[in-house]
């Protein structure tokens, strides 16, 4: 009787300190405008093949073609003078604690939690994605790495012990992680929300403040949450410029490259990616690059079927394709090759695509970039030219009064092999190439034949035969019997090899990585042991000085106790007998002589 009084007096307690903590969390408000809060509005059409000012970006929804209006198209000028305020920022933010960084992060998260449908439809409006794939691709991911920043972060993050070696018992040793300073984000249009939050929390958590170069393709969005990060840190009392925007065309991404950030994440195409590398090589200022992808999903023939059929449509179709991680190259086994296609082709043809708000649900939405849907269409018809079948899809739909937007359909292609573009060049939409491959061996050359090394996935019924193939994956990330999961799980390092850049955010790596790595040594025990020279190495240096190194090097590196008990020897013997362990050189007279 008396344990469950104190088990429900346990509960309730918990329950109030839940709620109070809750309660305490700022509540922020954040203006809306009428294309962020409905999803239907009167906007004019605009056209992305008319010359526009190059002064402004204009901005408008891929999937109805309507225009949203216009963000400057900053100057390098400005952008410097952005980058001197985040500085002044961050000198203040540094010295914030990490109840301070939990407290920012929460409100943050609470905003999120009690908003999703206005992110989403913001996201859905600018980059033209359904907004099941905003909830899956921008609000989730988003959440799960805030939850991870505040739950785990600060462990990652404190200063952490190292041993201190063996000649040097006497010491402490550890690792500080201070912030950079400065971080530079230059980020892609895929997902206009995630792809600001994701550098974002983890810089100010680890003390630090941002700029954030966002693409000209999707800058609409950071109106509205441009809002709702100023309210944030307006309510916790952090500096107003600790978090900052870039919107512009090259010269403004050029300007934030050289303008003196002290660390530059980029997240885009391998190209420009260079370009960033080279320009950054000026400053000595160091990058992470997370560039293109072109990931294996690997079907073997005792796998699930209907379980990897549904997982295969959202790696390949997913915010139509457009994503740097998703699936590109589908590699089945010849045993279930056909019955697998006949099931992908027969969902994907129910597949409903059109203009994502007001428009009932869909399952595909538009292409973000101006010019991408051609780029498809190109890689698809290069394809068959070369032998490849089209099983889905395959042809851009004709433009009309009635239906405007930049579209291409879910499609799937069959007997894709190297002698087509499409093996090695980074798709970046909604096509699902599918290759036949016999034995385990062959599969891992046929995946590894890539430019590209991002992330993989591989489905088998016999999980150690599918963790054997991806452990002879070139790539940074592997899903066993699953696809993405390593994103989700926000303590994972996330990034490549090969063409897909270097270096790692998210994860405890991505997080320490923003920080300068300061090593630290100091005396254990200064009352009892501080350090000086020793005699034998004091100046002028005594005749024992190299045999007295000598025996300590035996006395504690020597491989058994033998070696060590004589270099124990050697050092007491530098002090009781010198002349038995100093080497005499003969007379400088004498020894001209001899030579």
């Amino acid at each position: 009787m008396y344990l469950a009084i104190a088990v429900a007096a346990a509960v309730v307690l918990y329950v109030l300190h839940d709620l109070i903590v809750s309660a305490s969390i700022p509540t922020l408000v954040v203006a809306v405008t009428d294309a962020e809060a409905n999803d239907i509005f009167s906007a004019v059409k605009y056209d992305p093949s008319l010359p526009s000012d190059k002064d402004v970006v204009p901005c408008y929804d891929p999937a109805t073609m309507q225009l949203l209006g216009y963000v400057p198209a900053m100057s390098a000028r400005e952008v410097k003078e952005i980058v001197t305020k985040a500085k002044e920022a961050a000198q203040v933010w540094k010295t914030s604690t990490f109840k301070q960084r939990r407290r920012l992060l929460k409100t943050l998260l609470k905003f999120i939690v009690e908003n999703q449908e206005t992110i989403c439809r913001v996201s859905a409006r600018d980059s033209g994605k359904p907004m099941v794939d905003a909830i899956v691709g921008e609000v989730v991911v988003t959440c799960e790495k805030i939850h991870w920043l505040c739950n785990e972060g600060e462990g990652h993050l404190k200063p952490e012990k190292r041993s201190a070696g063996i000649m040097a018992f006497y010491k402490k040793a550890r690792v500080e992680y201070l912030p950079v300073g400065v971080v530079g984000a230059i980020v892609p249009w895929n997902y206009p929300f995630h792809n600001v939050l994701n550098p974002l929390t983890a810089a100010v958590f680890a003390g630090n403040s941002i700029v954030i170069k966002v693409s000209e393709y999707a800058s609409w969005s950071t109106g509205y949450y441009g809002r709702m990060i100023n309210a944030a840190l307006a309510a916790v009392g952090a500096p107003p410029n600790l978090v900052q925007f870039v919107t512009g065309y090259g010269e403004a991404g050029n300007a934030l490259v050289c303008g003196g950030v002290d660390k530059l994440i980029f997240v885009g195409s391998t190209v420009v990616g260079k370009k960033v590398m080279a320009a950054a090589a000026e400053t000595l200022t160091p990058v992470v690059l997370e560039l293109g992808g072109k990931d294996a999903f690997i079907v073997c023939e005792d796998a699930d079927l209907k379980t990897v059929t549904q997982i295969s449509l959202k790696a390949a179709f997913l915010n139509s394709g457009q994503n740097c991680a998703g699936g590109e190259r589908f590699f089945v086994h010849s045993a279930v090759h056909d019955r697998f296609a006949g099931m992908v082709v027969g969902l994907v043809k129910q597949m409903r695509q059109g203009p994502t708000l007001g428009h009932g649900t869909m399952d595909a939405g538009a292409m973000c970039m101006p010019g991408l849907a051609e780029k498809v269409q190109g890689l698809v018809d290069d394809a068959v030219s070369h032998g490849a079948e089209v099983l889905a899809g395959g042809v851009m739909p004709q433009v009309t009064l009635e239906r405007r937007g930049q579209f291409y359909p879910p499609t799937v292609l069959a007997g894709v092999t190297p002698a087509m573009r499409i093996w090695s060049e980074e798709v970046f939409g909604p096509v699902m190439s599918l290759i036949k491959w016999s034995t385990d061996a062959e599969v891992i050359a046929l995946a590894n034949d890539c430019p590209f090394g991002l992330g993989s996935s591989v489905f088998a019924k016999s999980q150690s035969r599918a963790r054997h193939i991806a452990s002879q994956l070139e790539a940074g990330m592997s899903a066993i019997n699953d696809f993405g999961t390593t994103y989700m799980c926000q303590s994972l390092p996330f990034g490549g090899v090969k063409h897909s850049g270097f270096d790692r955010f998210a994860g405890v790596e991505g997080l320490r990585g923003l920080c300068v790595p300061k090593a630290v040594c100091e005396d254990a025990f200064p009352l009892l042991m501080s350090s000086a020279i020793p005699p034998p190495w004091s100046v002028p240096i005594p005749d024992i000085g190299l045999p007295f190194g000598t025996g300590l090097v035996a006395m504690f590196y020597g491989p058994g106790l033998l070696f060590q008990l004589k270099g124990l020897a050697r050092v007491i013997a530098c002090f009781v007998l010198p002349s038995s362990v100093v080497r005499r050189s003969p007379p400088a007279d004498k020894a001209g002589k001899s030579a």
